[in-house]
């Protein structure tokens, strides 16, 4: 399993206290990041398994669009406190770096995060590891862009019914306008295949 990959030092990537990390979609699009200081395995699972996070919550993120992960591990840090004031600087830093990087390389040009990441200096990162999270058969399965459309669709309207029960800020109307985007896309790509089969 990805998260029981290991570096070169024999190393368990997930296993860094500290880290920065990035879902990506079946199409490779860069759809989240986040940065963590409780295990890197630990706040992945709890996305992907939808343990008291409010992207997956409030359908911000929806954990069946994650084909992809990839860490950038803080080895340096371990034994640190999470709150010291420059191990919080440092975590900013990469963590917009990264997000950086994403947006850059994002069709979109955005990501799903409902909370915009903080502009800081652009900083050097370590290695990254990025690793296929879920296993080939359900891949294959999820990779089919029908069902890809159907449950973006769906998660587009669940994220619209939470914005309409509540006194919402520009971040989930902004994830939202993404979402729309990105079912649009894949819509047209997927009708513009079927129309080429039909010539």
């Amino acid at each position: 399993m990805a998260l029981n990959s290991v570096d070169s030092d024999g190393r368990r990537v997930s296993d860094a206290q500290f880290g920065i990390y990035a879902f990506y979609d079946y199409d490779s699009e860069p759809i989240y990041v986040g940065q963590t200081a409780e295990r890197l395995r630990v706040r992945i699972r709890r996305h992907l398994t939808n343990q008291r996070t409010d992207a997956v919550a409030m359908n911000v993120l929806d954990p069946f669009e994650v084909a992809d992960v990839e860490m950038w591990p803080f080895w340096e840090l371990e034994g640190r406190r999470s709150g010291e004031a420059s191990v919080k600087r440092l975590l900013a830093s990469a963590e917009y770096t990264v997000f950086k990087g994403l947006i850059d390389a994002s069709t979109f040009t955005a990501v799903l995060n409902e909370v915009a990441v903080p502009q800081t200096d652009v900083i050097d990162l370590p290695q990254s590891y990025r690793y296929r999270i879920v296993p080939e058969p359900v891949y294959s399965r999820r990779l089919h862009p029908d069902l890809r459309i159907a449950r973006r669709a769906s998660t587009i309207a669940k994220l619209a019914e939470v914005i309409s029960q509540r006194a919402v800020q520009h971040g989930l109307r902004a994830t939202l306008l993404t979402q729309a985007s990105r079912l649009e896309h894949l819509a047209r790509r997927r009708l513009h295949d079927l129309t080429e089969g039909d010539e």
